[in-house]
């Protein structure tokens, strides 16, 4: 089940003429990195004044960054041990500060003590799990093969995000999905994992 993920590949195809712009221009993928957080940054702050559509925007730049550092990376022949480990910093701090927007809307709306606010908590801390479980599947002691996608992974992640956005009184609601989406999707990918390290085991 890979959700949204399945359209990497056409979206990859999409930012083509940028990745070449950067191959020609020996732009560092860490640039795209950057890009990335500061595009979750200006998304958190159209969340908290719950501007939705220029948080769509900016949450399309969001991932774009996630998308082109990796891309740039390969295209100049430059990818490094580090520059994955800045990839996902990149990533886990992004999600936080995009989640800390959605907390300011939701506190803005029916208090920081409200169970809005504290579903916003509770599944920004669901929402590592995905990663956590491919990281742990395709660590060294492990070595499973890096599982990405949903059924609810980032992409999906920022469309409730979006949704949160445009009609606050449906936060809660938005962070229940979230927290059950990714629920489900640790659990799928650590299935996959077993999966294929007891098929190494047995085969």
């Amino acid at each position: 089940m890979q959700g949204l993920y399945a359209l990497k590949p056409w979206y990859s195809r999409r930012l083509g003429r940028v990745v070449q712009f950067a191959v020609d221009r020996d732009l560092s993928p860490d640039v795209f990195t950057l890009l990335g957080v500061a595009g979750a940054v200006l998304a958190a702050i159209c969340i908290a004044m719950g501007w939705w559509l220029p948080a769509l925007l900016m949450l399309a730049a969001r991932l774009g960054g996630a998308n082109l550092d990796g891309a740039v990376a390969r295209a100049r022949g430059v990818s490094r041990p580090w520059g994955f480990v800045l990839n996902e910093i990149g990533d886990r701090v992004s999600d936080l500060i995009v989640f800390a927007g959605l907390f300011a809307l939701a506190a803005r709306t029916d208090g920081a003590t409200s169970w809005s606010a504290l579903l916003t908590v509770t599944a920004a801390v669901a929402a590592t799990l995905p990663t956590t479980a491919s990281l742990a599947g395709a660590g060294a002691g492990a070595g499973a093969t890096r599982r990405n996608g949903g059924p609810f992974g980032k992409t999906e992640r920022c469309l409730a995000m979006v949704v949160a956005t445009a009609f606050p009184a449906l936060i809660g609601w938005v962070c229940g999905v979230i927290i059950v989406g990714s629920l489900l999707t640790a659990t799928l990918r650590l299935l996959g994992a077993h999966r294929e390290l007891t098929e190494r085991v047995t085969g």
